[in-house]
């Protein structure tokens, strides 16, 4: 990523949407080249049959799984594999995913943090988080998938340090949706960024293939 990238995630509340394939195909001409799913709900030859179609078209696809045990985290990373995934965001860091994305060619970017609920609540101490980004790092890690906006003390404050303090590629991820939260971000310039309710909540616009490129030249500007 050379520039900071939108991931639009065809999300709603933590959980992909029903129509996402159809969603998907209408939108597909878009500004973004980065898109994405969640483990849940749809069944597993749903979500191939999408991540197919964005291959298809020629994007980059992100799986993230939002599971705080390592049973679910590791059967979430092999739907990632079964859909062809670029990128896996999300999970508990365990050395089983780790290894599952390694062996797959796939990207690998964990949580950090203390999680709960879903959609997620991130807690915790921010230099905490910063060293347990570096310690996921130093085992071979791509990046960190940081809940900036979900984060229950001073969102910006986690973003700007974490960002700043972390050597590595960070996608700000969950609750983007305001015009103030990328300005905040084009400032921090992350690797990249996930919105999915904000566009289905209509925060950047009425059409949603009009809100993705709204935000793709509001970032480029």
């Amino acid at each position: 990523m050379n520039k900071t990238e939108l991931i639009v995630m065809l999300t709603y509340n933590d959980k992909t949407i029903d129509k996402a394939y159809e969603t998907f195909m209408r939108c597909k001409d878009s500004k973004a080249d980065y898109w994405g799913f969640k483990e849940e709900p749809l069944p597993l030859e749903e979500m191939k049959k999408l991540s197919s179609i964005m291959k298809f078209y020629g994007k980059k696809i992100a799986m993230e799984v939002v599971a705080y045990t390592k049973e679910e985290c590791i059967e979430g990373a092999k739907k990632a594999v079964a859909c062809g995934c670029d990128i896996l965001m999300g999970t508990v860091y365990c050395d089983e995913v780790n290894e599952i994305c390694k062996q797959n060619g796939m990207k690998y970017c964990p949580f950090v943090g203390k999680l709960r609920e879903r959609p997620t609540v991130l807690e915790g101490d921010v230099q905490e988080m910063i060293s347990q980004a570096e310690s996921y790092l130093e085992k071979g890690v791509y990046g960190i998938d940081l809940l900036g906006y979900r984060y229950t003390g001073d969102a910006k404050e986690l973003i700007d340090d974490f960002v700043s303090g972390v050597n590595a590629p960070v996608c700000v991820a969950g609750s983007v949706n305001s015009f103030e939260r990328l300005d905040e971000i084009k400032r921090i310039n992350p690797a990249a960024f996930t919105i999915g309710s904000g566009f289905f909540d209509k925060c950047f616009g009425d059409d949603i293939c009009q809100q993705i490129n709204t935000v793709c030249e509001y970032m480029e500007s």
